[in-house]
């Protein structure tokens, strides 16, 4: 099975132990994995900033990098980067070269741990980590992703490791991208509030499957004085890693359709229509 490696920029620049841990894994599972030499940002920062027309040079450039590689799948470390590689195929319909590759790069393309537990059917990686953590789960994995179950399986099954459960889960840890940027007391407000909620439950250690959320509170840990230790889930499930213990879950349980999931195609531009923006 050939993986084509989504890097991210924020993975590339300021976590590359998370790459490094994500490619680790998948290779364990037996994927050839290639990372293309061409792929740059996906163009989230300024789209999201409404340089919707200025930005599709980026996303073509993402799309030519991507499938350069001949691979069946394309597997990124970050659930929003990863939902703005499937929203190409909507910024990009009516375009009569590139409309056909986006939609074959949202077709196989996959956040990390969505892809060990829904197409890998990975319910067990066989890492162990003994401490007591909690998880974050970012607002783009679970309301534009769809994404709530995967990462919950993949770390209720790494040994020795007590999860406890976040107050306020649902909540945005304040970053949004550039929302920190330009509404900077807003955003610390919320930073505020998630770092007192992860205080709360005594937590060493504080999980993640998106990098950017991590990268924030981890930040406003820091300013406060306050320690904590971040891991993103690849890290988690790359940690002391036995062999003999990966188990597989059926194919029934994991192959169950999600709320806003891969499956029904759910984008970015979708969740805007239906909020009125």
């Amino acid at each position: 099975m050939k993986v084509v490696i989504f890097s991210t920029c924020i993975v590339d620049l300021f976590f590359p132990n998370v790459g490094k841990a994500m490619v680790e894994v998948l290779e364990r599972f037996g994927c050839d994995t290639a990372m293309p030499v061409k792929q740059i940002c996906c163009g989230q920062p300024t789209f999201n900033s409404g340089y919707v027309k200025e930005t599709q040079p980026v996303f073509k450039n993402q799309i030519d990098a991507l499938l350069s590689i001949d691979a069946d799948y394309i597997v990124g470390p970050a659930g929003s980067c990863v939902n703005m590689l499937r929203e190409f195929q909507v910024q990009l319909k009516d375009d009569p070269e590139y409309a056909e590759k986006a939609k074959q790069v949202a077709a196989k393309t996959w956040e990390f741990s969505q892809f060990l537990y829904r197409v890998l059917g990975v319910l067990d990686a066989g890492a162990e980590l003994a401490a007591t953590a909690t998880y974050h789960r970012s607002c783009h994995m679970t309301r534009l992703l769809g994404e709530r179950t995967s990462p919950s399986v993949l770390l209720d099954h790494v040994k020795n490791l007590k999860m406890v459960p976040l107050p306020h889960l649902e909540n945005c840890c304040g970053f949004g991208g550039l929302f920190s940027v330009k509404e900077p007391e807003i955003s610390k407000q919320m930073v505020d509030e998630k770092v007192d909620d992860v205080i709360s439950t005594g937590a060493s250690v504080l999980i993640s499957a998106d990098p950017a959320c991590l990268m924030n509170i981890a930040g406003r840990f820091n300013r406060r004085g306050e320690k904590i230790k971040i891991m993103h889930i690849a890290e988690v499930l790359n940690h002391n890693v036995d062999p003999s213990r990966i188990k597989y879950a059926p194919a029934e349980d994991r192959d169950e359709l999600y709320a806003g999931g891969y499956n029904q195609g759910y984008t970015q531009s979708d969740v805007k229509k239906e909020v009125g923006a």
